[in-house]
């Protein structure tokens, strides 16, 4: 399953990988890789794959939710499938409080300890997912869990998720990305170092390659 996920987001573009031209992140690190899974919205196939495979997840990690909440914004289309399939209801998770009416940080109905299960489109340091996640814990939910499609599987995401206390699963994963997209030929071998490298300590690689 997670192969799969993997080799449709390269196939789509949804990830590319760039070890000899890296990217720059919004926070000015540099990367090899650069994922982009809002992509995902435009292809019918992939992301009805995506939703199906939430679902199998949920239902065998959380099978009693109540309530599946999306993150703003990459994750709303994916919990509105999700939550149509389980035919459960949906809230998502705005990334700052609205600044008029009610301030509503939360929308949809949440009501007080319902089980809510999260989805994300990716983890990276897991900030934002943890922010979510404690928005809806604030709201009086109970969060079960976060489901994303991709992790980068930082160091940092592992550590974050396991102070606060929520149970973090993907669909798929950097590793298993750089299997796929070596057998796609999208990267060569020598290249597989490189990427590794990154993962294990990406402000160190960036400082290297700025």
């Amino acid at each position: 399953m997670s192969g799969n996920i993997a080799k449709s987001l390269l196939t789509i573009g949804a990830v590319s990988l760039q070890p000899n031209d890296p990217f720059t992140w919004s926070s000015g690190l540099r990367s090899p890789i650069y994922c982009d899974n809002r992509l995902t919205m435009s292809f019918p196939e992939v992301r009805s794959e995506i939703a199906e495979q939430f679902v199998e997840m949920i239902k065998a990690q959380y099978p009693d939710v109540e309530v599946i909440a999306g993150t703003a914004t990459a994750g709303i289309p994916h919990a509105a499938w999700v939550a149509d399939r389980l035919k459960l209801p949906m809230i998502y998770i705005r990334s700052k409080a609205k600044g008029h009416g009610k301030q509503n940080m939360i929308e949809g109905a949440l009501a007080e300890d319902q089980k809510v299960v999260v989805i994300e489109d990716l983890i990276s340091t897991g900030g934002s997912s943890i922010q979510a996640a404690n928005a809806v814990r604030e709201s009086g939910g109970n969060v079960l869990g976060v489901c994303a499609i991709f992790t980068y599987e930082l160091g940092a995401a592992t550590t974050a998720f396991e102070e606060v206390g929520i149970p973090v699963s993907t669909l798929t994963s950097y590793s298993v990305l750089l299997e796929e997209a070596l057998a796609l030929g999208k990267i060569a071998e020598s290249d597989v170092p490189v990427l590794k490298t990154w993962s294990a300590d990406p402000k160190a690689w960036s400082s290297v390659h700025e």
